[in-house]
């Protein structure tokens, strides 16, 4: 099979990754067909990962008040959080 990831975008990436799904959870496939099909599944699953993670970095900058990107200190959020966690 070799998936190729290099032009799909995230979300054709998800649709592939559920169909392999779906036809592995079928079981009506052959052995060797069932390893290629899990072999392509972890690499959109990788890729679907890797996207994920852009898309997290993207979404913690923010624009400061001159328009301009400033990143976003992420530890005092989850410091926060772990504090609340804790009580």
């Amino acid at each position: 099979m070799a998936v190729d990831t290099s032009k799909m975008t995230f979300e054709e990436a998800m649709e592939a990754l559920e169909k392999i799904v779906e036809k592995l959870q079928n079981g009506n496939v052959p052995l060797e067909e069932s390893m290629a099909a899990f072999q392509d599944g972890m690499v959109l699953s990788q890729f679907c990962s890797q996207e994920l993670a852009q898309a997290e970095e993207t979404m913690t900058k923010l624009v400061a008040e001159d328009g301009s990107l400033k990143d976003f200190d992420a530890s005092d959020s989850s410091q926060s959080h772990r504090k609340e966690e804790e009580k």
